[in-house]
């Protein structure tokens, strides 16, 4: 904890001794004010009684009725079984786990008020294990909880009847001395106004007359009053390394531009407006003395790659390195592919380094990398481990930042930190980021949009077929192929397992060959050597080969203007991103595409809603906003950077509408009262940050 706040340590507590400490502090619970901040995930409802003939699978109720029946059953496990009526209907209690003095406590004839999640069972509905009690006569049958009952995260031995009584000790302990409003006077936009002793008492203990519904949302004004500071502490430790990282020396590449005019004067293509602006705000950034650090995102083949070519010839120019980073070994190899056409007639040295490089190729690539002046680096994360040392490294590039997480971003950008001066850092993604989403995730980078395809691009028809249609689909790959296009079929697994996905492209391979005997098949997947996959790919790109059917290992960065028809089998299996990304391969060139989403019936909810999606739009930033309402902000970042955004109270989806009220406020804070950032951060992140050093 910061030196800030006062430390009233939890074993101040009654009730928690070394062992109880021990589990605390692994659900990050070490004093008072962190119980206090250790908020619920839920309520259950045990407010009201709910007729047992209008109980619901899958929902968690209170019900209330006599006993008809009690007995031990026995078969594969022993259980006792409790038939209770409440006259709207009848319910089943089942315990596998009981004593002798509770099948006694649990007889004929007595009355019971349960909680518990109903499921279906073999005659009636039941209920697994409920909490329950057993209604003395004479007393109110109906008595209920006054209030929704909280249910924390909590780990193994550690109860939600006990983290509801420490936490009862802790709140009765709350006063501004334990607990400092760091928001006084800060506009919320919020016009209840919460304090926040107000807002962590209410959270934690709704009363009775508590708006149910929004708690159980997660919209009251209390849990918003907490979600805005929770919001307001991850933008300021944005800020924060924004700040510092801006305050750090970087290489004014401040040039003529001759390297760029030479390469866009070779290129067969005019770049859009949108690069052209792209490039114009990048280049603004490098001509400063301060870092650059800027994201840029557009829509797949809208043209990234153009744009880091030429920020990347402006530090080339002014004899600064380049190194580029990929996360898979194909995207990178593509981009060796790429800046090797574009770089070459230029006189311009590229450097390739990955983990699969021989012993020799290595020391050769190491010592080229520590040598030469003016080159291109291109690789996977291996360009970021300890045996590489760049001479003069000017400018960084990361493409599919949410493949790799902030810290390994980090890492390359430390690699460039050599006699105090930092190189520049330009982030890419294919992954159209919705802009609430950005201002939390990315709110230490500058944000540049394309949002243009090139001309004469026209748009991929999508149609979703069963797979009991694979003739129909079999037969339209002949006709492409006789009309001398090329196809893409995609194989995909419900197993991740890289074996077997390798396995099921081989098998689709052989039978694809044998059904189209006058097509010529390719076959690439992560497991074969990248010299087979070099040969496969160019035997693909010259038109050698007709069909090349992979793994998602084409998912991004493979370009063949020829390829207007994209198979994927099993689509329902991919998320909306992944889909896109590979429906992205085809309509590259100037003649109509198409891309066949064949599914296995029957379909999920979800499947069915990602399918639909994609047969309406082509466009990436809806498509990315309604991945984001189906995965959730968590999943549709990537695990790595979603795991250095944990919110505790926040939900980027629920809470996008707070996010414009914390920009500005954070932006106040840092210009008027940095005193309370520090203890914000520390509050609600949980750990120290090290800011000279991010």
């Amino acid at each position: 904890m910061s030196d800030v706040e006062p430390s009233n340590p939890i074993t101040n507590l009654k009730g928690v001794g070394p062992r109880v400490a021990e589990k605390l502090e692994k659900i990050g619970v070490k004093d008072v004010q962190d119980l206090l901040f250790h908020l619920p995930l839920r309520y259950q409802d045990r407010t009201r009684v709910t007729p047992i003939g209008a109980t619901l699978h899958g929902t968690q109720v209170v019900v209330q009725g006599e006993i008809e029946l009690s007995q031990v059953k026995f078969g594969r496990r022993r259980s006792l079984l409790c038939r209770i009526s409440d006259g709207t209907g009848a319910i089943t209690l089942r315990f596998f786990h009981f004593s002798g003095a509770q099948q006694k406590n649990l007889q004929k004839g007595l009355h019971i008020i349960c909680f518990g999640e109903i499921r279906s069972g073999a005659t009636t509905l039941e209920m697994v294990h409920p909490e329950y009690r057993v209604v003395a006569e004479g007393e109110d049958a109906l008595q209920m909880e006054d209030a929704l009952t909280p249910v924390y995260p909590t780990t193994e031995g550690l109860h939600q009847i006990s983290l509801r009584k420490l936490t009862d000790q802790a709140l009765a302990l709350l006063n501004d001395a334990l607990l400092e409003d760091y928001l006084v006077g800060v506009d919320r936009n919020d016009p209840n106004n919460w304090s926040l002793a107000e807002a962590i008492l209410f959270v934690h203990r709704p009363p009775p007359d508590a708006a149910t519904e929004q708690l159980i949302e997660g919209v009251h004004p209390a849990q918003q009053r907490l979600a805005f500071e929770e919001l307001l502490a991850h933008q300021l430790s944005k800020q924060l390394t924004r700040k510092a990282f801006k305050l750090q020396a970087a290489p004014a590449l401040n040039v003529a531009g001759k390297l760029r005019e030479k390469l866009l004067s070779i290129l067969p293509f005019e770049p859009t407006d949108a690069q052209k602006r792209v490039g114009e705000e990048i280049l603004q950034d490098l001509v400063k003395a301060e870092p650059m650090s800027r994201l840029v995102q557009g829509d797949v083949g809208s043209g990234k790659t153009l744009v880091a070519a030429i920020a990347a010839l402006q530090a080339i120019e002014a004899g600064y390195q380049v190194a580029i980073m990929a996360p898979t070994e194909l995207l990178a190899e593509q981009h060796l592919e790429t800046f090797r056409q574009w770089f070459e007639p230029l006189k311009i040295p590229i450097v390739w380094i990955s983990g699969k490089l021989k012993v020799a190729e290595r020391r050769a690539a190491l010592v080229a990398i520590a040598e030469t002046d003016q080159c291109v680096v291109i690789g996977t994360h291996a360009l970021f481990q300890e045996q590489v040392e760049f001479k003069k490294l000017g400018l960084s590039i990361v493409d599919e930042q949410h493949r790799f997480g902030v810290h390994q971003r980090l890492a390359l950008r430390e690699k460039g930190q050599a006699n105090g001066v930092t190189a520049h850092q330009l982030i890419m993604t294919a992954t159209p980021i919705p802009r609430t989403l950005a201002m939390t995730a990315y709110a230490d980078l500058d944000v540049s949009v394309i949002d243009e395809l090139p001309a004469g691009r026209q748009p991929v028809t999508t149609v979703v077929l069963p797979d009991s249609r694979r003739e129909d689909v079999i037969n339209r790959i002949a006709s492409a192929c006789e009309s001398k296009r090329q196809v893409y079929w995609v194989c995909t697994l419900i197993d991740e397992s890289e074996v077997l996905q390798c396995q099921a492209a081989t098998e689709a391979a052989l039978q694809l060959q044998e059904m189209l005997s006058s097509v010529t098949v390719g076959l690439v997947h992560g497991r074969m050597k990248k010299e087979e996959k070099s040969a496969v790919m160019q035997g693909f790109s010259s038109g050698k080969i007709d069909l090349l059917v992979a793994t998602t290992v084409i998912e991004v960065g493979v370009d063949v203007p020829n390829a207007s028809l994209m198979i994927i089998e099993n689509a329902e299996r991919l998320g909306l991103a992944q889909l896109h990304q590979l429906r992205g391969r085809v309509g590259r060139g100037s003649e109509k595409s198409d891309c066949v989403l064949m599914y296995h019936p029957p379909l999920s909810k979800h499947g069915k809603a990602r399918l639909a999606i994609m047969r309406e739009t082509n466009d990436g930033f809806i498509i990315s906003q309604k991945d984001l309402e189906i995965r959730g902000p968590g999943e549709f970042l990537g695990t790595r950077q979603a795991g250095e955004m944990r919110f505790r109270i926040a939900d980027l989806m629920r809470d996008k509408r707070l996010m414009p009220g914390v920009e500005q406020a954070a932006i106040r804070i840092m210009q008027t009262n940095t005193d309370i950032i520090e203890p914000l951060i520390q509050r609600w992140i949980n750990h120290g940050i090290d800011y000279a050093d991010t």
